[in-house]
């Protein structure tokens, strides 16, 4: 099946909510990923989605700024796939692309709450010294540096950007 490729348009917010309340709890905008997002704008370069031939919805990523320990970074996630378009690597399609567009536009961190082993082939890993509001539990704290060294000697709390 072929898919294309698009950045989240305003149109599309309320399928993209439907998605992910579908893959997610009706509960997830309580967690504190969710706190550093509340009220702030996403950063729509990096919201991408994925139709299929009949501009189903199959899969989407979005993004936040947030501060971390100080310096800029990006929060990444959600990312959701639709479940019967799962084990197609829509979700790796999704962060490779979004991952090389934020080095375009000159982002040097990244970060997001998730599963190391997933998100580690991606070059993901934890990161120690930066704390999310709680309940987070912090080896589910994960960074990536899009430029060299990046993250080093960062830490402290993240908070909303500014």
């Amino acid at each position: 099946m072929a898919y294309r490729l698009e950045e989240e348009t305003e149109a599309d917010w309320w399928e993209v909510e439907a998605l992910y309340d579908l893959c997610f709890s009706p509960g997830r905008t309580a967690l504190s990923s969710y706190r550093l997002r509340d009220g702030v704008p996403t950063i729509a370069a990096l919201c991408l989605i994925l139709r299929d031939d009949d501009s189903t919805l199959a899969a989407v990523i979005r993004y936040w700024p947030v501060e971390a320990g100080g310096q800029d970074a990006l929060l990444l996630g959600p990312v959701a796939v639709h479940p019967t378009r799962q084990a197609e690597g829509l979700g790796a399609l999704l962060i490779r692309e979004s991952l090389t567009e934020a080095r375009k536009l000159g982002w040097e961190r990244v970060m997001l709450v998730g599963d190391a082993p997933y998100y580690g082939r991606f070059g993901f890993a934890r990161l120690d010294g930066i704390e999310m509001p709680p309940p987070t539990n912090p080896d589910r704290v994960l960074g990536l540096a899009l430029k060299r060294g990046a993250w080093d000697g960062v830490a402290g709390p993240v908070a909303k950007a500014t």
